[in-house]
């Protein structure tokens, strides 16, 4: 099983990487190219967090859950991010097709890294990888400390402090670990860079546009490998800011975590370049030449995507202040994003209705609202949580009759669902009744609504594979019995594993676009009057 998970992840993602990269027809174009680009870096991005390795080499008091205080649990803490990410990016260099044609593309030169590495970027991720290499050292220096249970209050200037406090591991060990992490990031980096220099030439772009897809490709991968280089450096930095539980020190900061902040900022920032055949060719210039993109509904339609990918942050950012809603109830928290998506959405219809609706312009509807792929990955999505949440409530009962504790959030998740899905009634409702446009441009009033439709369909699914995901990672210990395998109040690792796979499905599903499910309609029928059904 440890061997098969990783090979059916890969296989996984090389197959959705393929599909991607085919146009309709079968063959690959400038756009479909681009849009396989893109997907690597998001996914890569995704693989690459270091959240659970955060704590490494702290020894907690008072918890009950299994430190990452040896050497091998560190190891395998870092193990997924780092080479994850690496793997992301070298299948996705490998999924890109074949040579079509008769005759063969090729190029005399040889191809070598630096003809397309991108050179103020690599310079900065040297300097990163070179600092985050000088902070691991010195780590290496700090001795460790014995975790203090905490047992009481001590009076200082009238003030009463907690005695007691975590420890922490021999600096060395978690140096140790962590230098193979940066090792196998740093030589992991320079073969997919060689990899990216020496791959085939693509039929769909000339010279200069393979040349410059290596560019972009690399762009991404280093941008990648610095915020998990400053990742390692801010696990570092939160080992060497602990203090000694026996100073009674309550507060401590983490330099390196605001730099690891900084830095991930920066590469979000640090955008590829485009190429050129994918905007001539692409979306983007039909959309300016489209008689529907110049309508004001369309432009509202556009402007409520970007709103519905930031109500999710605003949501977040809200439920961190609730109480009952922070970390400690991330299933609250899914469903609040959830929510905000929705709210967006039903707002926009009303929007809609109210600015450009008119009474007299026929109401249409589209016979095809959502994609055969979308709504059979909904519904695969929706059943997928219900077997997790049936499976969460019978392990959680197997647990209390041992006697043992166990998360509960399937007592939220349930109720918190329902909400979830009577809000998503409430845009498709509104599409479904509000007032037709009046317009020039066939099918647009219809195409307005399919949008609407496909955008609640796809937070239904990006909600229950993300609500699925918390259940799996915040109730682990819930599968064990249920598989005939000793109860335990730690932590299992193979289902944290599931569950941040399904959560990151989850959010790749959020992030894709609403014309990527359906390049190819089911059925070219029009759509059909209101009235006439």
């Amino acid at each position: 099983m440890l061997l098969l998970g990783p090979f059916l992840l890969a296989a996984g993602l090389y197959l959705l990487l393929r599909w991607v990269i085919l146009a309709p027809g079968g063959g690959t174009t400038s756009v479909t190219v681009a849009q396989h680009s893109l997907w690597i870096g998001v996914i890569g991005w995704l693989a690459s967090s270091l959240q659970s390795a955060g704590s490494a080499g702290i020894l907690p008091a008072g918890s009950t859950s299994p430190p990452l205080a040896t050497s091998a649990s560190i190891l395998g803490a870092l193990a997924w991010p780092v080479l994850g990410c690496l793997a992301v990016h070298a299948i996705g260099q490998l999924s890109y097709p074949g040579p079509q044609l008769p005759r063969r593309l090729a190029s005399l030169g040889i191809r070598r890294v630096r003809d397309f590495l991108p050179r103020t970027l690599a310079w900065t991720v040297l300097a990163i990888f070179v600092g985050s290499a000088v902070h691991i050292g010195w780590v290496a220096t700090l001795p460790g400390y014995e975790a203090n249970p905490f047992n009481g209050f001590e009076e200082r200037n009238q003030n009463f402090s907690r005695i007691g406090g975590d420890g922490r591991i021999q600096g060395s060990v978690l140096a140790a670990c962590l230098g193979a992490g940066w090792l196998a990031l740093a030589l992991g980096t320079l073969l997919v860079l060689t990899l990216i220099s020496r791959r085939r030439q693509l039929e769909a772009l000339d010279a200069a546009e393979n040349d410059l897809l290596r560019t972009v490709a690399m762009n991404r991968l280093l941008r990648t490998v610095a915020t998990i280089a400053t990742g390692l450096a801010a696990i570092a930095g939160n080992f060497a800011a602990r203090p000694d539980p026996s100073a009674n020190v309550s507060s401590w900061t983490n330099p390196a975590g605001f730099a690891a902040f900084v830095v991930l900022l920066v590469m979000w920032g640090w955008a590829p370049p485009k190429l050129p055949s994918a905007k001539a060719g692409g979306a983007d210039t039909h959309m300016v030449e489209s008689p529907a993109s110049a309508h004001p509904a369309t432009r509202l339609s556009v402007s409520l995507g970007a709103a519905m990918g930031l109500a999710p942050l605003a949501a977040a950012a809200l439920g961190f202040v609730l109480p009952g809603a922070g970390p400690g109830q991330p299933v609250i928290l899914v469903a609040l994003m959830a929510t905000a998506m929705l709210l967006v959405a039903a707002t926009g219809e009303l929007l809609l209705h109210r600015n450009y609706g008119s009474p007299e312009a026929r109401r249409t509807w589209p016979r095809q609202a959502v994609s055969p792929a979308l709504l059979t990955t909904a519904i695969a999505a929706v059943a997928l949580f219900a077997v997790i949440l049936v499976v969460n409530v019978a392990g959680g009962w197997k647990l209390r009759e041992a006697g043992l504790d166990v998360s509960r959030g399937w007592v939220v998740a349930a109720p918190a669902t329902a909400a979830v899905a009577a809000i998503a009634c409430l845009p498709v409702a509104a599409a479904r009744v509000r007032r037709g446009i009046p317009t020039d441009v066939p099918g647009l009033d219809a195409a307005l609504r399919a949008i609407t439709v496909h955008r609640v369909v796809r937070t239904i699914a990006t909600y229950c594979l993300a609500q699925a995901g918390v259940l799996l990672m915040t109730a682990s210990n819930a599968l064990p019995p249920l598989l005939g395998l000793p109860a335990s109040t730690f932590t299992w690792q193979p289902a944290v594993v599931a569950g941040a796979a399904l959560a990151a499905a989850g959010v790749v599903i959020a992030v894709i676009p609403v014309r990527g499910f359906a390049r190819v309609p089911a059925a070219p029928a029009q759509p059909v009057p209101e009235g006439s059904r």
